[in-house]
């Protein structure tokens, strides 16, 4: 079922008590978002139950099964089908694969349920713990200019944060910093993987652009970016060490805490052009 057919609303209101610490306490609303238990399943078998905001669920299917390494190119997926769980205690995201995708899939199946998206929880061996491919796109420069432009655009096209306060963003810039598409969700690895499924869907090339978050950038959302093929990514947070030990690894610019007027290089520091005169 498409979701559009569902319903689903990704911000709900509430009733609740504001109060002072002067001690001034009154009734008023509050948009809340909303967190939903969405079980992807491959063909008849569950694969991850994740906690995610009930929109934009086929691009996460999709950017899902590519970070995971499920799928290699979006022609490998048949189908994504958006189905209310019988019980009523979520939703289902069904895929469809290609018959040898499946055949790889279930090679490797792992059995991770009840995570938020993070990239490790549920491997049984630090062996299996997920590293990109070597990323083919030539190195990204960043601009200073450009990732002012793309710290105001993805401030300004986060409405459901601005409902509710509780949201992660995910965008995709030009390399002039202008941010073409955006991703929410209550999960910041849902909304890179929510943004990564659009863009592999609109065949974007890896090499035309650069990723901004609001999250910290941490180990997972760094093979992300790197799993898609992106060269840059700008982060409002700070990194963790094995963010910036991958970002070595893959060749990815990583500029981080960048807010405040400034902002930290913490990889590639020859392709960040900061406008420095002296």
């Amino acid at each position: 079922m498409p979701q559009s057919e569902l319903n689903l609303r990704a911000a709900e209101p509430v009733e609740v008590e504001r109060f002072t610490f002067a001690g001034v306490r009154a009734a008023d609303m509050r948009a809340a978002a909303v967190e939903t238990p969405v079980n992807i399943v491959y063909a008849p078998i569950p694969f991850a139950v994740m906690m995610c905001s009930p929109q934009d669920l086929e691009d996460f299917a999709i950017g899902f099964s590519f970070t995971e390494g499920v799928i290699d190119t979006i022609d490998d997926i048949r189908s994504v089908v958006v189905e209310e769980d019988p019980e009523q205690r979520g939703l289902r995201l069904v895929v469809s694969l290609a018959s040898d995708k499946m055949q790889r899939h279930l090679a490797r199946a792992r059995n991770i349920s009840g995570r938020t998206g993070c990239g490790v929880c549920g491997i049984d061996d630090l062996s299996v713990m997920p590293c990109a491919s070597a990323i083919t796109a030539p190195p990204f420069t960043l601009e200073v200019d450009s990732i002012i432009r793309a710290l105001d655009d993805l401030v300004a096209r986060q409405t459901l944060n601005a409902q509710t306060g509780a949201t992660h963003a995910a965008g995709w810039c030009k390399a002039n910093g202008e941010v073409l598409v955006v991703r929410e969700d209550v999960g910041r690895h849902n909304a890179l993987d929510k943004l990564i499924g659009r863009l592999l869907q609109d065949r974007v090339d890896p090499a035309s652009g650069f990723f901004v978050i609001t999250s910290r950038c941490s180990f997972e959302m760094l093979e992300k970016v790197a799993a898609f093929g992106a060269r840059a990514v700008v982060a409002i947070s700070a990194p963790t060490s094995l963010a910036i030990e991958r970002a070595r690894l893959h060749g990815v610019t990583l500029v981080a805490s960048a807010r405040n007027g400034g902002a930290v290089i913490f990889n590639g520091a020859e392709y960040v052009n900061s406008g420095d005169k002296t």
